[in-house]
């Protein structure tokens, strides 16, 4: 596999004309994700970090994905790097034959991977803060006159990477929901408001100082923006119940994000985006123990109760993120 790797990435580099054919590199495997292969690749000048998309991800379950969503990200990228500036890193190229494309690596004592921060009970106020004004920022440009959505017409891909595997494949693990999961999932599949990213989790966020990089943007499509922000939530909202210590700042971390990103919307009413985004949260908890991708560092326990509370959370459907986040204060999982 190494070699293979290996052989991958000297192959890519050198389609995009960043080594001369035959040029020796080191190429070490990068770990965390399931949906692609991940290498830090050292030249003789320069390190760099090459991705490529897997056509099967690595799950338990049966889950395939177009490997062309490897363009769709690039192209987010480049969107970001237009908008964030500082918050983006250097591209060098995308291979459409390869299905892969390399960027600047992130490297550094004070380089922090937010999941990593949330899990050991360090997750700050204030990344929460950064990360709803930055993604605010990237979802409010995207609905401009001027924007180019051109790229982003995935809602097929988008379906197979995230619709399916944790919307509908949920509702066939609880039929009596069912009916909710499927209207929820056609309205994501229909909605082209503004450039999703698709997967903005703690894995996919380093932090560096106190400026957040959003990365693996493999699901990006226009869309519903409630997407995004309910899938962030739920990833603080996992980490809530499952560190204990920190629960209660931790739910003050999903206020935090909503409250800087919400400066940002103008292109709806913030409270129907609200609204939207709640009904959709429990359906994403809930599909984390029961969907294609069940969070890893829950105990059977835990996903016994959390499971109970994503379907109390549905079946009394908030309406407000405050509403929400206090009915899971009152049901707090030991």
């Amino acid at each position: 596999m190494a070699n293979e790797l290996t052989t991958r990435c000297q192959a890519l580099l050198e389609e995009l004309g960043l080594i001369s054919e035959g040029s020796a590199i080191t190429a070490t495997a990068l770990t965390g994700g399931v949906a692609s292969d991940i290498a830090k690749v050292t030249t003789e000048t320069k390190t760099y970090c090459v991705k490529f998309a897997l056509a099967k991800l690595r799950v338990a379950a049966d889950w395939f994905a177009p490997v062309e969503r490897n363009f769709a990200e690039y192209q987010w990228l480049k969107v970001v790097a237009d908008i964030a500036p500082d918050a983006s890193l250097h591209l060098y190229g995308h291979s459409a034959t390869q299905n892969g494309f390399v960027m600047s690596f992130l490297e550094g004592d004070d380089i922090r991977l937010l999941k990593t921060e949330l899990l050991e009970g360090r997750g700050q106020r204030q990344d929460a803060v950064a990360i709803g004004q930055l993604l605010g920022k990237i979802h409010q440009t995207s609905t401009m006159p001027s924007f180019d959505d051109s790229p982003f017409h995935n809602q097929d891909d988008f379906y197979k990477i995230r619709i399916e595997p944790y919307l509908v494949y949920t509702a066939g693990q609880h039929p009596a929901l069912a009916p909710i999961f499927h209207d929820m999932a056609s309205s994501l599949y229909e909605a082209q408001t503004v450039l999703i990213h698709g997967d903005v989790s703690p894995k996919n966020i380093l932090l560096k100082q106190n400026q957040p990089y959003i990365l693996d943007a493999e699901c990006a499509t226009m869309g519903d923006p409630c997407f995004d922000i309910a899938f962030c939530l739920n990833h603080f909202l996992l980490k809530a119940l499952h560190v204990q210590t920190h629960f209660s700042s931790y739910l003050g971390y999903c206020t935090a994000f909503w409250d800087a990103y919400r400066l940002s919307v103008s292109w709806e009413d913030p409270a129907v985006l609200e609204a939207r985004f709640t009904r959709l949260l429990p359906l994403l908890l809930l599909a984390r123990i029961d969907g294609k991708s069940p969070v890893e560092y829950l105990s059977e326990e835990s996903r016994i109760a959390i499971r109970a509370l994503s379907i109390r959370l549905i079946e009394a459907a908030p309406t407000s993120l405050s509403a929400l986040l206090q009915l899971i204060a009152e049901k707090e999982i030991s």
